[in-house]
């Protein structure tokens, strides 16, 4: 059994802080908040975890003492006692329920020893009969939201989706404990994750090799297979403790082209593919792109010769979704989509200033000049929002410390900025006045999800009207499987948006990726203009930019619809043309 990565090891210390957030009742316990620093400790540490000790780990900032032992008694006898004892007490179909908003564990608790609910299931019966109300606490309303979020976050049918960050760790980490074994040439997830999709049904995975019997032994035995569903010669399932299926498929080098576009698809987008072929004389799987009368390899190494030999320009993953991008490849029309080259600026950054910031602003700053990039903006947390909110007083000393770095960095422009948050009705923080001293601001929903879709609605163009306002941020306020985004009038606020001249985010977190695909797509054939930020918090969330982007690629934003793809000057000139 290979040793575990740093990736796996966080992974175990953020499932523990998950599974202790429900003993212990509380998500601020003393534990969960160690367990989570040391989770961000091990994302951040350069030299793998399993060469230090505990002496050598504890002095590591965020890995305590306790957390150090644990971590080598994972490393070293394979498992953990403290988390096999959770796992036992707190099984993933009760898991489960804490995706759901409003349920937090001590309301698990209750509903737990009050109504016996240990699955959705149970949940939604309890639901149905009206039960909830009666527990101590709670009541019809909690009922009724409860009700309405397992409806909006699609757990009432029998498919559980997986966010698609989740997913990707899986298959990043999977991918990461094959690219090792004797024999493997190359790796690709596939499926709707590789299309980026925002939600998954499972993961595949192609693996080239020389000899597929390793592969598949190392791939049943990762510490993320908590059952062996199937184990064959070149093919194998596994699900993880969470329910996430993940399909290996083992091809020789020569096949891994045609295997990986055939599991990549869409399904539509494959058909497509084999017509094409078909009118040819050729056959198309998942093994070649073949002559049909001699079986003859025609292409199959590589994706881009399966797309060659049927005369298609190259189409992009995220574009294979039998939306006529086909037709387009065959006139070699495609878009040229946006890409993380593209990008000159990011507007919405921050730092400790922020209260949930955990990069400095000199460490953000020297990040960002290390990414090459023309302007950033800072856009700290506004006084109105709880705890991380930054007075009058403390954002005019952020702009003389963004003065001071400006003479260290003349190559990178230092934007003086905000986040400001949207009230209920639409106000903002501070003054008008104080707002228009920022450079930039960006203005996002962080309260008040479960106003009617008018009373949103309104909200976010009253935030729009005013002048200081540059661009909305993570539009819906989603939460992608945890939190469903605010109800509104996608029509009415692109409206206002191009009307106001204000940009709509495309928030590069993971797990927001907001504004959403389908508005994305309604902003296609409007003047409506976009941006790409990565709303960072500590120097590695700069990355966030390529999620972003492959976001915008699934909606098909080119480069000119992409404020922040402006040279400096020109984003500029555009951000100053609505103030007065």
């Amino acid at each position: 059994m290979a040793s575990p990565t740093n990736a796996e090891l966080a992974r175990i210390m953020g499932e523990l802080a998950q599974l202790t957030k429900l003993e212990d009742g509380s998500p601020q316990s003393f534990r969960v908040r160690a367990y989570e620093k040391a989770v961000q400790a091990l994302r951040d540490l350069t030299e793998p975890a399993v060469t230090m000790s505990a002496a050598e780990l504890t002095a590591v900032s965020g890995i305590g003492k306790s957390i150090a032992a644990k971590l080598r008694e994972y490393v070293d006898t394979g498992s953990l006692a403290k988390l096999d004892e959770l796992r036992e007490k707190f099984p993933p179909a009760f898991v489960e329920l804490t995706r759901i908003p409003g349920l937090g564990p001590k309301t698990l608790a209750l509903l737990r020893s009050e109504l016996g609910v240990e699955n959705l299931a149970d949940l939604r019966s309890a639901v149905e009969q009206q039960r909830l109300r009666d527990v101590r606490g709670l009541g019809a309303k909690t009922e009724e939201n409860v009700a309405r979020a397992i409806e909006r976050l699609g757990l009432h049918g029998k498919e559980r989706r997986t966010p698609v960050g989740v997913a990707l760790a899986v298959a990043s980490e999977i991918a990461a404990g094959l690219r090792d074994v004797p024999g493997v040439e190359r790796v690709q997830h596939c499926g709707s994750l590789r299309r980026f999709r925002d939600t998954v049904a499972d993961v595949d995975i192609v693996v080239a090799a020389t000899d597929a019997a390793p592969v598949m032994e190392r791939f049943v035995g990762l510490s993320l297979a908590a059952e062996v569903a199937a184990h064959g010669e070149t093919k194998s399932v596994i699900h993880t403790r969470d329910g996430l299926q993940v399909d290996l498929r083992v091809v020789t080098p020569g096949e891994f082209g045609a295997a990986v576009l055939y599991f990549t698809g869409s399904k539509q987008h494959n058909i497509e593919l084999r017509q094409r072929a078909l009118q040819r004389g050729w056959t198309l799987n998942e093994y070649a792109l073949s002559d049909a009368e001699t079986g003859e390899v025609i292409a199959a190494v590589d994706e881009e010769d399966v797309y060659r030999a049927l005369d298609l320009a190259f189409v992009p993953p995220s574009l294979r979704e039998g939306r006529g991008e086909i037709d387009l490849a065959a006139r070699d029309e495609l878009p040229r989509l946006i890409t993380g080259e593209d990008l000159r600026g990011d507007l919405h950054v921050h730092t400790t200033l922020s209260g949930d910031g955990r990069s400095p602003l000199e460490a953000m700053v020297a990040a960002a000049a290390s990414r090459g990039l023309e302007y950033i903006a800072f856009t700290e947390h506004g006084e109105d929002l709880a705890v991380n909110g930054v007075s009058r007083a403390g954002m005019r000393a952020r702009r003389k410390e963004l003065r001071t770095l400006q003479e260290r960095y003349p190559d990178l422009r230092l934007l003086y900025g905000c986040e400001l948050n949207i009230g209920p009705d639409g106000t903002l923080d501070y003054d008008l006045d104080f707002r228009l001293e920022f450079d930039w601001c960006v203005a996002s929903v962080h309260s008040y999800f479960d106003l009617e879709p008018a009373r949103q609605t309104a909200r976010l163009v009253a935030a729009m009207q005013d002048p200081a306002v540059g661009a909305i941020g993570h539009l819906s306020g989603r939460k992608i499987g945890r939190r469903p985004g605010i109800e509104f009038d996608a029509d009415m606020v692109l409206a206002a948006a191009e009307h106001t001249g204000t940009a709509i985010e495309v928030n590069g977190a993971i797990d927001r990726l907001d504004a959403t695909e389908e508005v994305l797509r309604l902003t296609r054939d409007t003047g409506v203009r976009l941006t790409i930020s990565t709303d960072s918090h500590h120097v590695d969330e700069y990355r966030r930019a390529e999620w972003g982007v492959r976001h915008a690629q699934r909606a098909w934003v080119t480069p000119d619809r992409v404020v922040n793809a402006l040279p400096a000057a020109d984003f500029l000139a555009w951000a100053s043309a609505k103030r007065p």
